[in-house]
């Protein structure tokens, strides 16, 4: 297998490219700033939408679909949203095409010009608030409890696949509440579903918190995060769920009738995660040889791979090589055997070690007459012999002890990279210096916030929700405070 690759510690986003192509995840299409993913970076997705989908299910959600398209006067109708929009917002402004009789193009047609312009989804809190207000007019009617599956588009400039792409891939959950504690206690709950998915699936340990002001979703009164720390020691936005108020309901007039028959305004959420978490995945865990994944995502839990030189020998391995692989799924494993006969073992190894395939077992002749096979760890790469009947009672096993190890290692990474400063010069020599997080105190003002983020290019993560009162001041301004922030440079 010719492969180019690429160190991490000699080019991070470099390392990063090379490996979503070479592990076959996806790669650019003809349309600038799109992507395509491919069906092995899909399967991967595939798996965290089931995952997620069963846990929005268990807390009392249901999928429906809305519109791709949004009228543009439903925009104009929450201001802070559509002005945090605005420059990424892909805009319809006619519906048909024609052959131009001169030069024999395709052409817009001048006279199919749209009443309206229609916005192509950059989120859709407009058009369901639009349409809840046909859903509700009675406290019976709620709480609404809906998520929606759906690609998004905003026209970003500068794109990076799966972090950063014009068209992405994502989940919206959009909830309306009789109360402020209900709708309150919907967005802590949607934060700590992201929050275990991403620790007890992807591996990946992260911080819970909420944005300042300045950083707050468009038209949201509050917004809680999950922040990850990944390999490069800069943070990247995970998942987000928010406290919208009532602020879409009174644009809206999306009014129910309470028990007390009053007239009052619905209260709202949303929340949402995206395709973005395959480069968490891939920036969390991986390494200079390519994919690493943990075994509860990875399509492919366990491959075997039969060697064999001779026809005689090829039955003998197959055979015992298909007992293995029917073992392993009666418990529930995803395995692969590969019998290609047109690649050798080698490039096989080398195949499912850029896929991040967490186990690989080999097996040859001297296996089956010894009835032994070879297990190879992705994570730490040690191999082992181990008796092949007893492959699927230790398999499970060892399946449990990597996604334990990938997780405990990520969070060891991020437990070294988190540095206290009190001051503005021990800021700026740790940002300088080392990489991760910073905790520092700030004064709680829009205004420090932004100096600093001018001035080192370091924005605040999250107030961390497990904050514990603490006097100190401002890093930059001397005010005093009572908690400390997360800094950190950030995808």
């Amino acid at each position: 297998m010719d492969i180019k690759k690429i160190k991490r510690s000699e080019d991070y986003s470099a390392w990063y490219n090379n490996l979503v192509k070479n592990a076959d995840l996806a790669e650019h299409s003809a349309v600038k700033g799109c992507m395509v993913i491919k069906p092995y970076g899909y399967a991967i997705w595939e798996t965290m939408q089931a995952e997620l989908d069963r846990r929005f299910k268990e807390t009392g959600h249901q999928n429906a679909y809305f519109p791709l398209f949004i009228p543009k006067s439903f925009f104009s109708k929450e201001a802070s949203h559509v002005d945090g929009f605005a420059k990424e917002c892909a805009v319809v402004t006619h519906y048909r095409l024609k052959v131009d009789e001169q030069t024999g193009e395709i052409v817009v047609d001048p006279e199919a010009k749209l009443e309206e312009e229609l916005i192509v989804r950059p989120t859709s809190e407009t058009i369901i608030w639009n349409t809840y207000r046909d859903w509700i007019q009675s406290y019976r009617d709620l709480p609404i409890l809906i998520n929606q599956w759906a690609n998004v588009v905003r026209w970003e400039m500068r794109t990076r696949l799966f972090l950063r792409t014009a068209e992405f891939l994502w989940q919206e959950g959009h909830t309306a509440h009789a109360t402020a504690e209900e709708a309150l206690a919907e967005t802590k709950q949607m934060l700590d579903v992201y929050a275990d998915f991403a620790e007890n699936i992807l591996a990946v340990p992260v911080i819970k918190g909420f944005k300042t002001a300045n950083e707050r979703f468009a038209g949201a009164l509050e917004t809680y995060c999950i922040e990850g720390l990944m390999q490069d020691g800069k943070a990247l936005q995970m998942g987000t769920s928010h406290f919208l108020g009532q602020n879409f309901a009174k644009a809206f007039d999306v009014k129910f009738v309470t028990k007390e028959n009053k007239q009052e305004y619905v209260w709202a959420t949303s929340w949402g995660v995206s395709t973005r978490l395959m480069g968490a995945l891939i920036m969390s865990h991986s390494d200079d040889e390519g994919l690493v994944l943990p075994p509860r995502l990875a399509p492919i839990q366990v491959v075997i791979v039969p060697i064999f030189r001779k026809q005689e020998e090829q039955n003998l391995v197959l055979d015992k090589a298909k007992e293995i692989e029917n073992a392993l799924r009666a418990i529930g494993i995803r395995v692969k055997l590969d019998a290609k006969d047109n690649q050798s073992p080698g490039y096989k190894f080398a195949e499912y070690e850029l896929k991040g395939v967490p186990v690989r077992i080999a097996i040859g002749p001297r296996d089956v007459q010894n009835g032994t096979i070879e297990v190879a760890r992705r994570d730490t790469k040690e191999k082992q012999s181990m008796e092949a009947s007893d492959v699927a009672h230790k398999m499970a096993h060892l399946l449990e002890q990597i996604q334990q190890n990938l997780f405990q290692r990520a969070l060891d990474y991020r437990e070294e990279h988190i540095t206290v400063v009190n001051t503005w010069d021990e800021f700026l020599h740790t940002l300088e210096n080392k990489t991760g997080f910073i905790s520092a105190h700030w004064d709680g003002t829009t205004e420090t916030e932004l100096k600093i983020k001018e001035a080192c290019k370091a924005t605040i993560r999250c107030i961390p929700l497990d904050n514990k009162q603490e006097e100190g001041k401002c890093i930059l301004t001397g005010k005093p405070s009572t908690q400390r922030v997360l800094f950190a440079k950030a995808y």
